[in-house]
């Protein structure tokens, strides 16, 4: 499957024509934003790392790689990789864009969850 039919995107930003499926991948509803505003199809909030590895990882980018890995771990539980199923499903059906509140989206769960949804299911 061709990565370009994975995006992400600040859940901030305007939603743009070329979107496709918009999910929020978060825990936590973003600061600020009214839900009407979010322009969201779904919120898929089991996919989102844990409250505790949220907290240890505090968006610093030196331990993104160590994030990764233990983020990686936690989408083996049955609820995360559900929803995580349920996104592969979506992005097979067309184009998704996977939404965050963060301001680093390359440092970001929404990141790496775009970047195995760019490989083969296997």
């Amino acid at each position: 499957m061709p990565s370009s039919s994975v995006v992400v995107r600040r859940v901030y930003d305007a939603p743009e024509s070329g979107d496709g499926v918009r999910v929020l991948v978060d825990r936590i509803w973003p600061r600020g934003l009214r839900k009407e505003a979010a322009h969201l199809d779904e919120w898929l909030k089991d996919v989102a790392p844990s409250s505790e590895l949220r907290k240890w990882y505090g968006h610093m980018p030196e331990r993104f790689e160590e994030f990764r890995h233990r983020y990686l771990d936690e989408l083996a539980d049955p609820a995360r990789r559900a929803a995580f199923d349920r996104l592969r499903g979506l992005c097979e059906e067309g184009r998704l864009t996977l939404l965050t509140a963060t301001k680093d989206v390359a440092h970001s769960n929404a990141a790496v969850l775009a970047d195995l949804l760019s490989e083969p299911a296997g």
